[in-house]
């Protein structure tokens, strides 16, 4: 799992591996300004992106789950 920090948000992202299967799933969390550094403030909590699309490595996934955390946090700080 991979974090970022987007602004004031963190962002982790990551690989994972589809039940069944030897394909892969982006998976993303967003959280958000808090004002106690002990606890993270969720507000968007852990799931599947682009559910869609499997990818054929943990780092596909990974990449295309970076992407879209990007574009979720971009949206979010637009209409904030």
């Amino acid at each position: 799992m991979q974090t970022e920090t987007i602004g004031r948000y963190e962002v982790e992202y990551s690989g994972v591996q589809l039940p069944n299967s030897e394909q892969w799933g982006a998976w993303v969390t967003v959280y958000g300004p808090s004002c106690n550094p002990m606890h993270r403030n969720p507000v968007m909590p852990a799931h599947r992106v682009a559910p869609d699309c499997s990818f054929a490595s943990e780092s596909a996934a990974e990449q295309e789950a970076r992407k879209i955390a990007h574009t979720l946090v971009e949206a979010r700080t637009r209409n904030v």
